[in-house]
């Protein structure tokens, strides 16, 4: 089956920036789209991003002007550019795809780790 794989996380200072990437171990026939959430230890899952299959993209309100969620050509692989992190940006970032059929997000990556120090 499909998987999706997440790279890039990391350890970064406040105010620095980090490069995410999801990539689709095959080619996804028909997807909705694909979005990036995060979940906090304590906190409930919150969507990030999310690019529609027409290119569109929704951001939530306090990553807006920080964050950029962006596709390669192939539609299979996507990124997440943040920029300006803060502390509270900290949590497991999870790459998901919404394929066509499913009622919400139905693929998800292992998720890859984001810590941001003071």
């Amino acid at each position: 089956q499909v998987q999706l794989v997440e790279s890039g996380g990391g350890l970064v200072q406040a105010g620095g920036s980090l490069r995410l990437s999801c990539a689709a171990s095959r080619s996804i026939e028909s997807i909705n789209a694909m979005g990036w959430f995060r979940q906090a230890p304590g906190k409930q899952r919150e969507l990030v991003a999310s690019i529609m299959d027409s290119g569109a993209t929704i951001y939530a309100d306090s990553m807006k002007g920080r964050f950029t969620i962006s596709r390669a050509p192939h539609r299979n692989t996507i990124f997440l550019q943040m920029s300006n992190l803060e502390p509270e940006d900290t949590a497991v970032y999870y790459c998901a795809a919404h394929r066509v059929g499913a009622r919400e997000y139905d693929l998800w990556g292992q998720g890859t780790q984001v810590t941001v120090s003071p």
